[in-house]
């Protein structure tokens, strides 16, 4: 007997969409995005998210079969 497994591409979301869901969970425009090549990852660029905001971020990528991705970048002070 074989499985198989039916594995849905993912799909990319638009800015609107990942806008909507950043500003959703706290975050500012452009905080979050899909990588183009790789559709299953996105990408939260924050300076230091609050755990309320990673854990929204998660809880909508899961929902989505995404898989998310934390970059904390450190900016410079201007």
């Amino acid at each position: 007997m074989s499985l198989s497994a039916c594995v849905t591409p993912a799909r990319m979301h638009s800015s609107d969409q990942l806008n909507s869901v950043a500003i959703g969970c706290g975050l500012a425009l452009g905080e979050l995005m899909q990588d183009e090549e790789q559709k299953k990852l996105v990408l939260l660029v924050r300076d230091n998210p609050s755990a309320q905001q990673r854990v929204c971020v998660t809880r909508w990528a899961r929902k989505n079969g995404l898989k998310p991705v934390f970059l904390n970048i450190n900016f410079p002070a201007a």
